[in-house]
């Protein structure tokens, strides 16, 4: 059995289909199927029942994952130790990021890292910072937006202020009313949007709202003329010249989303994630993104 087979297995039950394990390891189905009844025969026992909707691990499947999750922690804390023995910055950095910071920021960040640190292998999952914080002590570093994790070490990375777009002119005099194009995130976005709109309510009155999966939807939706949608400064900066906006502010103050560095307390002993987090600390991510 390989280290490979034991982290394929942990997918499977993660995800729950052959076919959504498949697309998340970027092998084949019918790989993915042989691999597993390699790993069936291995053990003699069926690990998971096939059901029409997803995989239900059979009591000796319980027992099997319950030792690939042992198996994975020992092979992560191997590696651990080796990094901090060697002079040499490697070892594995596991991150959960944002999938904003992910798509708009963290390329060029891990770009630069990787080429300082060439041999430390980089282990990313992107998401909503909700679901990161469920599961966030499976990771060296978080990378999340709203609020930050209370039982963890964070820094506050930046603060991205928030303006509402449209195609269409915001009146001086008078109530807007269009619809209004809302992209997935977690609560702490929606709160603070529908709070605005709440202490706005004599100005724009939104008609109805377009929930849309992903912000560039959001941002291309708007683009073309479907209604008005709430965007932070860091994907919507370039489209100020072209599309009538305001800035989100209240009590004069502006209504922005914060961005969360959080790991556990001790971590950073481990020198490829004390790396990492020095050069998430020393990005200038407004400034960067704005230039």
């Amino acid at each position: 059995m390989r280290i490979d087979d034991y982290a394929l297995l942990l997918k499977l039950h993660e995800i729950g289909t052959i076919r959504g394990t498949a697309k998340a390891v970027l092998i084949s189905q019918p790989a993915v199927t042989q691999r597993l009844k390699y790993i069936e025969d291995y053990f003699d026992r069926m690990i998971f029942i096939r059901t029409p909707k997803r995989l239900i691990p059979t009591p000796a499947g319980e027992l099997i994952l319950k030792h690939a999750e042992k198996i994975i922690e020992k092979e992560k804390e191997i590696k651990n130790s080796l990094a901090q023995s060697s002079e040499e910055v490697q070892g594995t950095l596991s991150i959960a990021c944002s999938s904003l910071i992910s798509q708009r920021f963290l390329p060029m960040i891990l770009g630069q890292f990787t080429n300082h640190y060439p041999k430390v292998a980089i282990e990313l999952v992107t998401g909503i910072s909700e679901d990161i914080k469920r599961h966030h002590k499976k990771y060296h570093v978080c990378i999340i937006r709203g609020e930050k994790l209370k039982e963890s070490v964070s820094t506050r990375l930046f603060d991205d202020p928030l303006y509402i777009f449209d195609t269409e002119p915001f009146p001086e005099k008078g109530i807007k009313e269009r619809p209004l194009i809302a992209f997935n995130s977690d609560d702490s976005m929606h709160e603070l949007v529908d709070n605005w709109l709440y202490h706005h309510q004599e100005d724009i009155k939104p008609v109805k709202t377009i929930t849309v999966d992903q912000i560039e939807t959001c941002k291309q939706f708007m683009k073309q003329g479907l209604g008005m949608a709430v965007l932070p400064e860091s994907v919507s900066d370039s489209m100020k010249k072209d599309y009538p906006h305001l800035p989100l502010t209240l009590n004069g103050e502006p209504v922005t989303r914060a961005t969360w560095l959080c790991y556990q307390e001790g971590i950073k002993e481990l020198p490829q994630v004390n790396h990492f987090i020095e050069a998430l600390k020393n990005y200038s991510f407004l400034k960067q993104r704005l230039d």
